[in-house]
């Protein structure tokens, strides 16, 4: 019986898009290209912001104390106290500290004991240097006398050798044993000579087992314990020290400071500088410029000045690291016409004028605020502020021009 036939004709009405369909796609595309504009708007403003979030970055200066009929400060700087003789006292050799006298503020005088290492086998190694020179002192006495009864027995021979008493060969054993006897003393004249090569060394290491002080000053850090291991370099583990004290000479304090290389040019040897500790911010220390290092730092384009502080023993409160504010002066200049006191000079480049009015930005805790100024004479590279700025204030005297009250920056060191 033969099967049905089953139709290979396609269902042409099942492919057929309903009007549902059609109109679900065309809303689907112009959502899509509504929702472009939308995004682009959302990535300008979103890229706008990123842009406004990042910090400006700012170059400050210090307002400085108004000086009339004084002299012109030609640039503000900051840094820190640096002493000239500063060290770290090490141990020349590797060993156990076995004592330590002294404690930080300890005055120290040149040549004191400051420590002592185990010189146990440094001694024993001096004990045994000793023992052989003066062994060898000793068999260079006893082969001087036998050396002495060898030349008599040899001048006897002489004698009856040619009275034809003796033979030639008595008279050659003879020289022979009084040569030999010579070489053997010159040998241990070089024992002994060897010894005392060994002596001085085994005596500079037992010297080297007593830390001194290179010079006078004052202990800042007390940096080894008795028992703990010391070495000249580092060992690596964390167990072994390399320093046993840090000296400082506080009569060789001096000022470090670094200085724009923009503005290097106003600074020279023997300049006048007037210096304000941030520790002690109301006492002024009259230092002059002591020399320019010659190289900068091309990173921070800066140009390290250092600075030295006349009658330095009347400031004994001058500590290392302390941080310090210099005003370089410029030469003395005639008072001023009479006219409003100024309180303070700032940099030109600080002053900004909008509509006629000058402010100036002040930077408090990373951000700038705007501050009102009245401006009074010029004074070279500074200007008189009569009101709204007072000595010691950050100002920014270089940045971008869209800068605003309240933004947060960057302070470029």
């Amino acid at each position: 019986m033969a099967s049905p036939e089953i139709s290979a004709k396609p269902d042409l009405g099942s492919l057929r898009i309903h009007d549902g369909q059609r109109s679900q796609s065309k809303m689907g595309k112009r959502i899509f290209y509504a929702s472009i504009p939308v995004l682009i708007f959302a990535g300008i403003v979103g890229a706008a912001y990123a842009f406004r979030s990042q910090k400006p970055i700012v170059e400050v200066a210090a307002a400085a104390k108004a000086d009339p009929g004084g002299r012109q400060t030609l640039l503000n700087a900051s840094g820190y106290v640096t002493p000239r003789r500063r060290a770290t006292i090490a141990a020349k050799i590797t060993g156990r500290v076995t004592g330590v006298f002294f404690d930080e503020g300890t005055r120290v005088a040149q040549g004191q004991l400051l420590a002592t290492l185990d010189d146990s086998d440094a001694k024993r190694a001096l004990d045994s240097a000793k023992a052989d020179r003066d062994a060898a002192r000793a068999a260079i006495a006893d082969l001087e006398v036998q050396l002495k009864n060898a030349q008599i027995a040899l001048h006897r021979a002489e004698q009856l050798q040619k009275a034809g008493v003796q033979t030639q060969e008595a008279l050659d054993n003879a020289t022979t044993n009084a040569d030999s006897l010579k070489a053997k003393i010159e040998l241990a004249k070089q024992q002994v000579a060897a010894a005392e090569s060994r002596i001085a060394v085994a005596q500079q290491a037992v010297d080297n087992c007593t830390i001194r002080a290179p010079f006078s000053g004052i202990v800042v850090s007390k940096d080894a314990q008795v028992g703990e291991m010391v070495s000249p370099i580092s060992a690596g583990g964390g167990f072994t020290r390399t320093g046993i004290a840090t000296i400082v000479d506080m009569h060789s304090n001096e000022f470090e400071v670094d200085v724009n290389e923009s503005y290097i040019a106003r600074v020279e040897p023997g300049q006048d500088v007037k210096a304000v500790l941030d520790a002690y911010p109301d006492r002024d220390i009259p230092s002059k410029v002591r020399t320019v290092i010659p190289s900068a730092d091309r990173q921070k384009a800066t140009v390290k000045v250092r600075i030295s502080i006349p009658n330095l023993e009347k400031y004994n409160f001058i500590l290392p690291d302390m941080g310090v504010k210099v005003s370089f002066e410029g030469p003395p200049q005639a008072a001023p016409a009479k006219g409003p006191e100024a309180l303070s000079y700032v940099p030109k480049g600080a002053i900004r004028t909008d509509g006629g009015t000058s402010f100036v930005f002040l930077v408090k805790d990373g951000r700038v605020e705007r501050r009102a100024v009245s401006v009074g004479l010029d004074r070279g590279t500074d200007v008189a502020i009569l009101a709204g700025v007072t000595p010691g204030d950050s100002l920014v005297v270089k940045g971008p021009e869209n800068l605003r009250d309240g933004d947060k920056v960057e302070i470029r060191q």
